[in-house]
């Protein structure tokens, strides 16, 4: 089993017009694999009122453009591999799975997900939200994998930032490959 924690950042480059946000926020986590299982928790913690958390749907649905609003990312690859999955997960239980055959190319919805059950849970100065999948559903088994972890967070002042695990461009670009820096 291999289990690693993480720290979001949030973009802060000059020319981007958004960037840190105004109030206190720390975005952490871990990620872990066993077997053929992986797991990824979210814990953001501080000013977690002053953001724009979506209500729980009733019934979670695939929905497009959840990045948006304040939503919560993965990004899946076979290491040596061009293809990518992207994971997108919003506080409401909406989400969605992408594939890519290469960087922001074939974009397309992945068959192999028809629902993509994750927890959250929220409490005074936090919010966090738990996922679980079998990567062999998507990816060949056994296959190391490399990972990028990310969240866009929308203020309810309207103002949004863009958290990763690292920043590879003059703009945020979740996709950058150089961004998939966990190895699983």
């Amino acid at each position: 089993m291999s289990c690693i924690g993480f720290c979001l950042q949030p973009f802060a480059g000059e020319s981007f017009r958004d960037g840190r946000p105004s109030f206190a926020l720390e975005i952490t986590g871990k990620i872990a694999r066993r077997d053929n299982r992986l797991g990824l928790d979210f814990l953001v913690a501080g000013a977690v009122a002053r953001i724009d958390i979506p209500a729980h749907a009733g019934l979670p649905l695939r929905k497009d453009s959840l990045w948006e609003q304040t939503c919560f990312e993965m990004f899946v690859s076979p290491k040596g591999s061009s293809r990518y999955w992207e994971f997108n997960l919003s506080p409401s239980g909406h989400w969605n799975v992408y594939r890519f055959s290469a960087y922001r190319e074939g974009m397309r919805e992945e068959t192999a997900f028809e629902s993509l059950p994750f927890s959250t849970s929220r409490a005074r100065g936090s919010f966090s939200l738990s996922l679980e999948i079998e990567p062999a559903r998507f990816i060949e088994a056994d296959r190391q994998l490399v990972v990028a972890v990310s969240a866009v967070i929308r203020a309810k002042d309207g103002g949004t930032s863009f958290w990763a695990l690292t920043h590879c461009g003059s703009k945020p670009d979740f996709h950058n490959r150089e961004s998939f820096i966990i190895e699983l």
